[in-house]
């Protein structure tokens, strides 16, 4: 025989096989994690109706029991690889009410809960058949404490018919894939390494082991790491804020989010931000949007859709893609239907004490009218720019409420006419469903108060995404409001912490259009946009990966029977908590991708206002302390993305805050000592004050040091030494007002420079710091005083011993 010839038969005689992974690879589960089988089998073991409400204690003794189970079995025969039976001889039974001799039914329920959750996976499913097709050996290797025959049950179960060549369970030969599995595979099948393969999820088991023995490894990780990293922040935030629900039960939303991912093609970071969070969320409330037509659907009603703009207008891109050209989309908002609704002067009253500032152009733009004394009234200012609140004040005495009734009767006329272009089935529906992202349906109301003036009939419907519940106690008996995100799926607490911070969501939802200000002939007339292109473009990608996420989301629920919002409840708290997550939690990537959006205020002005700011933050961490910097007002407008710039440690003690979980006897300010500081009079006049030092929660040391405008105070000497002989210099601040309590409560925070800080006997770093000696200090400038009070304050950390 020739070589050529024994290497063919070599060849031939060679054995290829394809062996898969069997949980999180082959087989999926409809749950955030594995650990929700253990809070399902709470569920069908009946302990959830004699000891409710204990589902995490339940899932931790289970974990506890397995992790018992294997150092026993590493302790006696040397391998911890054990079965089912022997974890759960570790269970505190009678902590549950159970006796050891229930042990076989709380395995069996175990079991019962794998066989609901578990789901064949696609992708595998279909690369197992066409390795099948071709010839090779397929099969199952499995790290797990189900037996091989449960094991086989569990895999026909998910996929009737289904046939392998070898099936092989760690719990049944005392070993893992990381230790002698895949060898005890190889030699009982006859298998040759080099030309096997294994598919699995496990980096050091389904890789390094299969490298390990000659198998070329095929790694399939559930998500990937930064996928994984949101998801970690997501189930921290569910358990912080969406409490009174199981936590890992999601009905496989989890699971759904991650196969639409990986079927995604690599697309920019935008398009991934809306597919794997934004398009969850708002696929969600689609959901949420189709049942509220539901319910106001029913005999001898006909009722109509329509999405408020602008912010409603991905919303309604979704519908359209997944439901047809069912719904309108409708240019409204608080402003035009506000002044619309208005048959007294209050309304528009209301509508400017809400706007920070405006002058008289804004003004004509707004009510379509300049009277002489509202002329005069801004002519009365040095820059002809009021505040919102001091023109509705004075509203009263400039203008006559005729004149805010007719224009009010132009404006309705003009609107209606919009709607009935807009609306085809307008003045035959009985009920219209308007769908926007909340808050507290200003806009339902205006429109409720031009149907009534006009002899509308039409019943009105809020369907919000999150709601201000408190706020609708004044809708109409005949109409109604719902949430989404209501108050019975987070906190009112929780509610307003993701209101203060939802204009990073207006901007990535809404239109690339100005705001509405008029109408012509059911035409919209629009205020110029004056956001950035480049802030346009961003939107629009984001809204592409949500609509790719919409899109292909229900062909990947089919393919794993799944039904994500099919319960409400459920779908809602884990949207609150993946829009939690985006708004609260946001990581580098989302702060270096969104930091630079602007915010349209589109009330009275055409500013843009900036998203973050983490140098605000920490001056007022710095001058008014942390509990008081979470409470702090826009701008910035996203707060707690600016607490993310500083850390995500302080983007989670600002969401502790919200969710009323930072105490503050924990983290408020308690005094540790006075201390004496120098100040210096233009002429050389010295004295010494004593002030008080504060310890903050964070162990930061504050002193606040007010001088007042009589004083003539130019100079503050600090002792350094007296705080610490090494710390971290944080900041100096300043704050300004006519009396003390405004001066310490102002939120006008302004920041002394470093350079402008003088150190003698001290060596400084950047913030670090080292004293030379004893009576070393930094001498910080008193700037001239425009205001009687200023309030000086440092923050320091120190690293040495401290108030010697």
């Amino acid at each position: 025989m020739t070589i050529a010839m024994a290497a063919l038969e070599r060849r031939a005689q060679i054995v290829s096989a394809w062996s898969f992974d069997v949980f999180d690879t082959f087989l999926l589960r409809a749950c955030t994690t594995p650990d929700g089988v253990f809070e399902r089998t709470y569920g069908l073991s009946g302990i959830s109706r004699t000891c409710p409400n204990v589902s995490a204690s339940f899932v931790q003794h289970r974990i506890q029991a397995e992790s018992r189970a294997r150092r026993t079995a590493k302790e006696k025969r040397g391998g911890s690889e054990v079965h089912i039976e022997e974890i759960y001889s570790f269970f505190p039974f009678n902590l549950f009410g159970l006796a050891r001799r229930d042990l076989n039914d709380l395995v069996e329920s175990e079991f019962a809960a794998e066989l609901e959750l578990c789901r064949a996976n696609p992708d595998m499913l279909r690369q197992y058949v066409d390795m099948k097709h071709a010839g090779h050996r397929v099969g199952f290797i499995s790290d797990t404490y189900w037996d091989s025959g449960r094991l086989a049950r569990l895999l026909r179960a998910c996929h009737p018919g289904l046939t392998w060549d070898f099936l092989y369970a760690s719990c049944d030969h005392g070993s893992s894939k990381s230790e002698t599995l895949f060898a005890t595979y190889l030699a009982n099948e006859g298998i040759d390494a080099s030309a096997s393969f294994h598919i699995g999820d496990n980096d050091k088991a389904d890789v390094k082991g299969a490298k390990r023995h000659g198998i070329r490894p095929r790694y399939y990780p559930q998500a990937a790491a930064w996928l994984a990293s949101k998801f970690q922040r997501e189930t921290a935030l569910f358990e912080l804020l969406c409490t009174g629900g199981p936590s890992r039960l999601d009905h496989g939303t989890r699971t759904l989010r991650r196969m639409v991912a990986a079927r995604s093609a690599e697309r920019s970071p935008a398009f991934h931000l809306g597919l794997t969070v934004l398009g969850p969320v708002m696929a969600a409330f689609d959901a949420f949007v189709a049942r509220r037509c539901e319910e106001v659907a029913g005999p001898g009603r006909t009722a109509a859709l329509g999405f408020l703009g602008r912010d409603g207008f991905l919303s309604h891109r979704i519908w359209q893609d997944l439901h047809g050209g069912t719904a309108a989309y409708i240019e409204v908002n608080r402003r035009v239907s506000l002044i619309a609704s208005a048959d007294t002067m209050q309304p528009l009253v209301d509508l400017l004490s809400k706007i920070l500032k405006i002058d008289a152009p804004a003004f004509r733009d707004m009510v379509k009218i300049m009277p002489p004394k509202v002329a005069a009234f801004f002519a009365g200012f040095s820059d002809g720019i009021a505040s919102g609140e001091e023109l509705a004040d004075a509203l009263p005495g400039l203008m006559d409420a005729t004149e805010i009734v007719e224009l009010a009767a132009g404006l309705r006329a003009r609107l209606l006419a919009y709607f009935r272009h807009t609306i085809p089935s307008f003045d035959h529906c009985t009920d219209l469903v308007l769908a926007d992202l909340g808050y507290s349906g200003s806009v339902q109301k205006a429109l409720r108060r031009i149907f009534d003036i006009e002899g509308i009939k039409i019943r009105l419907h809020g369907a919000y995404l999150i709601s201000l519940d408190d706020a609708f106690g004044d809708i109409a008996e005949q109409d109604s409001a719902a949430g989404f995100v209501s108050d019975l799926v987070v906190t009112p607490h929780v509610k307003r912490m993701l209101i203060r911070n939802v204009a990073l969501l207006e901007q990535i939802c809404c239109s690339a259009d100005g705001s509405v200000r008029d109408y012509d002939g059911g035409r919209v007339l629009r205020e110029i946009n004056p956001r950035p292109e480049s802030q346009v473009a961003l939107a629009a990608e984001i809204q592409a990966g949500a609509l790719a996420f919409a899109d292909g989301a229900e062909a990947v629920a089919l393919d794993l029977r799944l039904a994500p919002y099919a319960a409400a409840e459920t779908a809602a708290r884990w949207c609150a908590a993946t829009l939690a997550r985006l708004l609260l939690l946001p990581d580098e990537d989302e702060l270096a991708l969104l930091g630079g959006l602007k915010h349209d205020v589109n009330l009275g002005t055409h500013a843009l206002a900036p998203m973050l700011d983490g140098d605000f933050i920490r001056r007022q961490i710095v001058a008014r302390g942390l509990s008081a910097a979470c409470t702090s007002t826009a701008p910035p407008m996203w707060l707690a993305g600016s607490f993310a710039c500083l850390s995500p440690s302080y983007a989670y003690l600002y969401a502790l805050f919200g969710a009323n979980r930072l105490p503050a006897d924990v983290f408020g300010e308690s005094p540790s000592g006075p201390v004496q500081v120098g100040l210096f009079r233009a002429g050389g006049e010295a004295t010494l004050e004593t002030v008080t030092v504060h310890r903050t929660g964070l162990g930061e040391l504050r002193v606040r040091i007010p001088v007042s405008r009589a004083m003539g105070i130019a100079m503050i000497a600090l002792p350094l030494p007296r705080f610490a002989a090494e710390g971290l210099l944080h900041g100096v601040t300043l704050q300004t007002a006519d009396d003390v309590r405004d001066a310490a409560e102002s939120q006008e925070v302004i920041g002394i420079t470093a350079e402008s800080l003088v150190y003698a006997g001290i060596q400084r770093n950047g913030d670090h710091y080292r004293a030379e000696s004893a009576d070393g200090c930094v001498l910080i400038p008193v700037a001239s005083m425009t205001k009687d009070i200023a309030i000086y304050c440092v923050a320091i950390t120190p690293l040495g011993s401290s108030l010697k």
